[in-house]
């Protein structure tokens, strides 16, 4: 198979080279694509050396699918080129995720609504994915009612520029900064563009992308965002509210039994999920189980998942195996 990766330099586009590496994905020819600042240089992948190149030459050489982590920009100009030239486009940025028409793709929740028409495949928002993974099966079991949701987000969910913010600010380097204050030894409620309603982008993608997934318009989502000094990964602390009572044995039944679900939840041993765990592992982690004693069939938990894997590269590697099998 010939695969494009879009965006190969970034954050994502190098988890992505890692991934496909790791799963042995039956890349035949592997095609990475660039800004057009990177065009031309190297990048190495299954020990040899590539050559970045661009959109154009891309298309050229007719990949099947084409991975892409470039931002929305990207997406929104050169998705439907891509499509229109017969490649499949799985698509890491909003740029297409709450279009009615494009499938949005949790492999373990609904690959299967994937069919062989299907040209551009968005991929969720990091946090959504994480969260979603504990919600379905959750939801399909009790019916979720409400979610309350606050999330740490890694800085590594705004890009490189980012990273090399915290790495300054922490060796005490004046450098270019990626937000508007600065993050080692902070946090702050902000992460995307404020909105009218008050809210910011990534978390009305939480509210919009959680019940597209689900196919459940009704679920009601109450996000906030918070931006942590952390690398390895986002966390989120989650009260979901379900139609339905529930008991704790049988959430621990339900979620131990999803696939790219590992329960850390050993309160004796101090055992939870944290980010500096869940780094470099593609399962989304899951503890501090525990009845809502405030509300009836109300539940609170900690989920932690590495967000350039299963938030982004992961994710997107699960839906090109699955479409494999359009191209068998």
């Amino acid at each position: 198979m010939k695969l494009a990766v879009v965006g190969v330099t970034g954050l994502v586009g190098r988890a992505a080279l890692k991934i496909l590496e790791e799963r042995s994905f039956p890349v035949g020819q592997l095609i990475p694509v660039a800004s057009p600042r990177s065009k031309g240089q190297m990048i190495r992948f299954c020990d040899q050396e590539l050559l970045i190149t661009d959109h154009l030459q891309a298309i050229s050489e007719k990949p099947e699918i084409a991975i892409f982590s470039a931002g929305g920009d990207v997406s929104r100009e050169w998705a439907p080129k891509y499509a229109a030239a017969g490649v499949r486009v799985i698509d890491n940025s909003s740029a297409w995720r709450m279009d009615p028409a494009i499938p949005l793709i949790v492999p373990e929740i609904n690959a299967g609504i994937l069919t062989s028409g299907d040209y551009i495949i968005a991929n969720p928002n990091c946090s959504t994915i994480q969260l979603v993974m504990v919600l379905a099966p959750l939801h399909a079991r009790y019916s979720v009612k409400r979610v309350v949701i606050s999330t740490y987000q890694s800085v590594t969910g705004t890009g490189a520029k980012a990273v090399r913010q915290l790495e300054n600010e922490r060796n005490g380097i004046a450098g270019e900064m990626a937000y508007p204050h600065p993050i080692d030894l902070n946090l702050f409620p902000h992460g995307g563009a404020f909105q009218e309603n008050g809210y910011t982008a990534e978390e009305m993608k939480l509210v919009y992308e959680t019940r597209k997934i689900l196919n459940a318009p009704s679920i009601m989502v109450s996000p906030t965002i918070v931006r942590v000094p952390v690398l390895g990964g986002h966390s989120e602390a989650v009260n979901i509210e379900f139609s339905n009572p529930f008991d704790l044995p049988d959430i621990y039944s339900v979620l131990s039994t999803m696939p790219g679900i590992t329960i850390q939840d050993d309160i004796q041993r101090n055992i939870y999920p944290m980010p500096i765990l869940a780094e470099g592992k593609d399962d989304v982690f899951v503890g501090r189980i525990r009845r809502d004693e405030s509300l009836e069939n109300a539940l609170n938990l900690f989920i932690v998942s590495d967000n350039l894997r299963k938030g982004a590269a992961t994710n997107a590697i699960q839906i090109a195996e699955y479409l494999l099998r359009f191209s068998s």
